[in-house]
């Protein structure tokens, strides 16, 4: 939805369509935050995307990051009802949508 300022208060246009959320990669997302997987990168090798898809990390799967390593890699994920610690550079093959 769009919402316009108005004084001080904010309304919200009903008849203009609401904008989706642009797509990130996994690996941007910081600690805490959660998405929605979109798809598997195609430069992926389908090896390394077969795995993947095979831990859950489907389209329409949600994902939360749950801690990193101090210097980045791996990073731990919570998909379905546990864990996975991926390299920074697998994560970065996965398409996700933020979730608010």
């Amino acid at each position: 939805m769009l919402s316009v300022q108005v004084g001080a208060r904010q309304k919200t246009d009903p008849s203009v369509p609401a904008v989706p959320a642009p797509e990130a990669r996994l690996a941007d997302l910081g600690p805490g935050t959660s998405g929605r997987v979109t798809a598997i990168d195609e430069a992926v090798e389908p090896s390394t995307a077969r795995r993947l898809f095979d831990l859950g990390f489907a389209p329409g799967a949600e994902v939360t990051v749950l801690r990193k390593a101090p210097l980045g890699d791996p990073v731990v994920f919570q998909v379905a009802e546990y864990e996975v610690a991926l390299r920074r550079v697998q994560a970065a093959g996965i398409h996700v949508r933020p979730m608010a």
